[in-house]
């Protein structure tokens, strides 16, 4: 996932860019996952707030990096959001870290 901006509400394109998939699978999981609850304008365009980012980006990382089903995915959000939540966080955290020792690294 890609750094955001600090914005309200996010389109579906600019949400999908962030996960680097298509918009139809963010529809799909909009479908899927409870957790998923983005606002409607008039048009009845999805405009996504900070919270379902982190969401998605629970989902992305359970469904993609960990290689969850659905049901194993909607399964671990319901029983420990909180905790997977925060291992997301942890495993960022590294990979910015990783990112800066190859940087640094190369500059050596």
């Amino acid at each position: 996932m890609t750094k955001k901006n600090n914005k309200l509400f996010y389109s579906i394109g600019e949400t999908a860019k962030m996960f680097n998939v298509n918009v139809s699978l963010i529809r799909f999981w909009e479908k899927e996952f409870e957790i998923i609850k983005p606002k409607k304008n008039k048009k009845g365009n999805r405009l996504f707030t900070d919270k379902d980012i982190k969401n998605l980006g629970i989902i992305y990382n359970l469904v993609k990096e960990r290689k969850y089903t659905l049901n194993g995915a909607k399964k671990k959000i319901k029983e420990n959001k909180r905790n997977t939540l925060s291992n997301i966080e942890v495993i960022n955290k590294l990979k910015n870290i990783r990112k800066f020792l190859n940087t640094l690294k190369e500059e050596l």
